[in-house]
């Protein structure tokens, strides 16, 4: 019989990517998720009942249990930028990624792949980068030859990177920022994929920095993505102690309101991580040391920003007829 994998949160931007991979090779595929409901598009994946979504918990125990059970491997792909609520950066990066881990192991699953990301530390500047390094040490400490990758930002169709911001870009005349000098390294969400599908496998041991072949800035970054998009803004830097101010007052906003206003804006705890950097670790293990060549943000963005062009998929011939007008 082909061999199990279960994913948790494998219905998530990067770890639908890793099932498809999964179900190419002739894996099983568990894609555990919150809401099975949701995430039927993945059955598509493999042939009829080899990618299936079901329910899973990773606040619970018996549910985690209940979705690893007869695994080979284990991918934990769950992760939040919540810092409040049930399913806040404790509850889910840190006690989240302990308990899949622990009991991972104690069902006797031969490997493990943990998504971390560039910064984790548990004596990082934010509450995000130390439950991420608190979760990576729970991981190891149950795995010790887990594969841990820690991306940059990620990109591809369904990212909430680019997309957010080139949303945005239709409908005001400023694209605001806070950092728009801190640097990224954005990588291919496929890329990442590749690199836990070799971890899965067993192929390949310990952590790995993942960034792409592009070192910019926030604000070249989002220059890049006008010129894709094709739309004319000011990027407004906005000043860190600005942006702690704003962010201490959505955050507010949204415990006065019990949680109804979601703050998916900016949060105190996201002005901290933009102060650093989010590039690999120049001694770091990289996507080259996996046999991996990172894929050039230039060869992606167009095939998905395109809807966010002014005349989006008509956009190349309404500027050729603009041309031949001027001519």
């Amino acid at each position: 019989m082909a061999k199990l994998v279960t994913i948790f949160g494998g219905s998530g931007f990067v770890g639908r990517y890793i099932a498809r991979r999964m179900a190419k090779d002739g894996w099983r595929v568990r894609v555990a998720v919150r809401r099975p409901n949701e995430a039927l598009f993945v059955k598509p994946y493999g042939v009829v009942g080899q990618v299936e979504p079901i329910l899973a918990n990773i606040r619970d125990d018996a549910s985690v249990r209940a979705a690893i059970h007869a695994s080979d491997a284990v991918v934990n792909c769950v992760g939040t930028f919540d810092a409040g609520g049930k399913n806040n950066f404790q509850a889910v990066q840190n006690e989240g990624a302990a308990r899949i881990a622990r009991i991972a192991a104690e069902e006797g699953v031969t490997s493990f792949v943990h998504i971390s990301a560039i910064g984790a530390d548990v004596d990082g500047p934010s509450l995000y980068a130390q439950s991420k390094g608190q979760g990576e040490a729970a991981v190891l400490e149950a795995f010790p030859n887990a594969m841990i990758l820690r991306p940059s930002v990620i990109f591809g169709p369904e990212d909430n990177f680019f997309n957010r911001f080139a949303g945005m870009s239709r409908n005001t005349p400023v694209l605001p920022v806070a950092g728009a000098e801190t640097r990224f390294q954005p990588v291919y969400v496929d890329d990442v994929a590749a690199a836990a599908v070799l971890g899965v496998k067993g192929e390949a041991h310990g952590t790995y920095e993942l960034g792409g072949p592009d070192v910019a800035t926030f604000r070249e970054l989002m220059q890049r993505m006008l010129d894709v998009v094709r739309r004319r803004r000011l990027i407004a830097n906005i000043p860190f102690f600005v942006a702690n101010i704003m962010g201490a007052s959505f955050d507010l906003l949204s415990t006065l309101t019990g949680g109804l206003f979601r703050n998916a804006i900016l949060t105190r705890d996201q002005v901290r991580s933009l102060r650093v950097d989010n590039v690999v670790a120049d001694d770091a293990k990289t996507l080259s040391d996996l046999g991996i060549q990172a894929t050039a943000m230039d060869a992606v963005l167009e095939d998905y920003l395109w809807p966010y062009r002014p005349s989006g998929q008509f956009s190349n011939i309404t500027e050729s007829a603009k041309n031949l007008r001027e001519s």
